[in-house]
């Protein structure tokens, strides 16, 4: 996991000068020492939320609620992200129609699912004779899928391998 940013609090803050919002809302712009020593009395810590800004901006917070409730939204985010996987099907030139279409249903619950789709005919000594029954296969493995998918690479020959790539139109959550 990548190294957040640690946020300066109270002695750690290096600013002259400071914008201050305190738990109220209000806010002004006061030097370092009166800053913390509003802090102080209300016995919460000065913590610079926008330190780019100018002059940086600090908050009068509690620190520890305030990582909380960070680490809280970072996980929520992270719970909603979804990572697109690439999965695989594979075809032969002589590909038979109750398993073109046993793979294309395969296929479909994958994008459904939010993966892309690469769908590739290897070509076998001879086969690579064959190379439009390997075209007319992938076009109609597009033309199925072009419902739910969108054609990300288009097919093209690679080796001994004709390969395309869908995605999905729209990814679930």
């Amino acid at each position: 996991m990548a190294r957040q940013k640690r946020v300066r609090i109270n002695d750690e803050i290096t600013s002259e000068e400071v914008r201050v919002v305190d738990p109220e809302g209000s806010h002004g712009i006061y030097p370092i020492e009166k800053a913390l020593e509003l802090a102080d009395s209300r016995e919460l810590d000065l913590v610079e939320i926008s330190p780019d800004a100018d002059p940086p901006v600090c908050k009068i917070i509690d620190y520890g609620k305030y990582r909380y409730e960070q680490q809280k939204k970072e996980k929520e985010q992270r719970k909603n992200t979804h990572t697109i996987t690439l999965k695989e099907i594979r075809f032969r030139p002589h590909t038979d129609t109750h398993d073109f279409n046993f793979k294309t249903k395969h296929a479909r619950e994958f994008l459904e699912a939010g993966d892309k789709v690469r769908a590739y005919v290897q070509f076998r000594g001879r086969d690579i004779v064959y190379k439009d029954h390997g075209m007319e296969l992938l076009a109609r493995f597009i033309d199925e899928l072009s419902d739910i998918a969108k054609i990300d690479q288009q097919p093209r020959m690679e080796g001994r391998r004709m390969t395309t790539i869908l995605a999905p139109l729209k990814v679930r959550k």
